[in-house]
C-alpha cells in the first residue's frame, strides 16, 4: 500500500493537499506568535477557507517564512507532509473505499455478465431481486471493512511490515516461492476462521448473512457482515508482518485475492478437470453454500481434507439440475 500511496502522492495528492491545506494558511498565525509584525503586514489577507484551515492540526514545520513568501504559487506546498499521520489516514481511507468499489463492480460485473449462468436465476432457492440484495449488502459492509483494515494499511505505509523492494533482497528463489507460500498460509488460516464462523455462536451473529445466498452470484462475493468480511481478510494483512514479501507482488496478490473471491461465487459446477482434487474452485464453493459444512477452504482442498470437511464436486450435485427439472 505504501507504493500505491507514493504514486498517488506524486501524481495527484501533493497538489490536492497543497491546494486544500496550504502552508500559507498558517503563515499569519505563526508570524504573529513570533512577533514579526513587519512580515505579518506584508502577507495578503487570508481567504475564509485559509482562516478555517489555520485551525487544523499540523506538524512543526521549521520553515523560513520570509523565503517561503517569495515562492511562486506553482511551488506552494502543503502544511501536511506526506508522512503526517492524519494525511495518511485520510488518503488511505479514501483510496480504499474507491478501490474496493471499482474492483467489486468491475470484476463482479464482468463475471456476472460473462461467466455466471443466468439460468441459475430460475433456481427455486434463488431469492427475488437477489442481485440487488447482494449489492446492497456489500455496499453496507465496505465502509466498516475499510475502517477496520485501515490500521493494517497505515502500519504498512509507516514501515512496520516486512514488505521489501529489491528483487534479490531475499534471493530469487524466495521471491518466486513467496507467492505460493502466501496462498498456502493464508488459505490455512482462512480455513479455520471460516470454520469457526460456522460455530453456532458466531454463525448466527456474523456468518449467517452471507449464507442467505444459497445460489450465489458474483455480487455475493463481498456480501458479508462487515466483521465477518474483515476477519476473513486478516490473514492477508498479517502475513506481511511475519514473512517478507515484495511490495509489488503483495499488491498483485491482493488484487488476485479479491478476483478469486468473486470467481468462486458464480454457482458453477463444472467438474472433472485435472486440478479438481487440489484447487478449491467455484464447484467446491457452490457446495459450501448449498450444504454449509463442507469445503471451507479458499484456494486449496488440503485443509478440508485434513479437517475432514472435504466434499468432492460431482455432476449429480449440480444445482442447475433442479432448474432444468423445474422447467420440465
Amino acid at each position: 500500500m505504501d507504493f500505491v500511496l507514493d504514486v498517488l502522492d506524486t501524481h495527484a495528492l501533493d497538489a490536492v493537499y497543497a491546494k486544500l491545506i496550504p502552508l500559507s494558511a498558517f503563515l499569519a498565525s505563526d508570524l504573529q506568535h513570533s512577533h514579526n509584525t513587519s512580515a505579518t503586514a506584508s502577507l495578503p489577507a487570508p481567504s475564509q477557507w485559509l482562516k478555517i484551515v489555520s485551525f487544523l492540526p499540523r506538524p512543526p514545520l521549521g520553515i523560513d517564512y520570509a523565503s517561503y513568501s517569495t515562492l511562486s504559487p506553482s511551488l506552494q506546498i502543503s502544511a501536511w507532509p506526506r508522512d503526517y499521520i492524519p494525511r495518511q489516514i485520510i488518503s488511505l481511507s479514501i483510496f480504499t473505499i474507491i478501490a474496493i468499489h471499482i474492483l467489486y463492480f468491475v470484476i463482479a460485473g464482468l463475471s456476472y455478465k460473462f461467466i455466471f449462468n443466468h439460468e441459475m436465476r430460475n433456481h427455486p432457492r434463488f431469492l427475488k431481486n437477489q442481485e440487488k440484495l447482494e449489492i446492497q449488502s456489500s455496499l453496507r459492509a465496505f465502509p466498516t471493512i475499510a475502517l477496520l483494515t485501515l490500521p493494517w494499511f497505515l502500519a504498512e505505509v509507516r514501515g512496520y511490515s516486512m514488505l521489501y523492494d529489491g528483487l534479490d533482497t531475499y534471493g530469487y528463489f524466495y521471491l518466486f516461492a513467496s507467492a505460493p507460500l502466501f496462498l498456502l498460509i493464508t488459505d490455512y488460516c482462512i480455513y479455520w476462521i471460516h470454520r469457526w464462523l460456522h460455530l453456532p455462536i458466531f454463525y448466527r451473529t456474523l456468518h449467517k448473512a452471507h449464507h442467505k445466498w444459497i445460489i450465489p452470484t458474483p455480487f455475493a462475493s463481498h456480501a458479508f457482515h462487515p466483521i465477518d468480511g474483515y476477519l476473513q481478510g486478516v490473514p492477508y494483512h498479517l502475513f506481511v508482518f511475519i514473512f517478507p514479501l515484495h511490495r509489488m507482488l503483495y499488491l498483485g496478490m491482493f488484487v488476485f485475492v479479491n478476483f478469486w473471491t468473486i470467481f468462486i461465487h458464480d454457482s458453477d459446477m463444472i467438474t472433472g478437470h485435472p486440478l479438481e482434487s487440489i484447487i478449491n474452485g467455484p464447484a467446491h464453493h457452490t457446495l459450501h453454500h448449498i450444504y454449509f459444512t463442507v469445503n471451507y477452504g479458499q484456494y486449496f482442498t488440503w485443509a478440508d481434507r485434513v479437517g475432514k470437511s472435504y466434499r468432492q464436486p460431482e455432476s449429480s450435485l449440480d444445482p442447475l439440475l433442479e432448474v432444468k427439472a423445474k422447467s420440465e
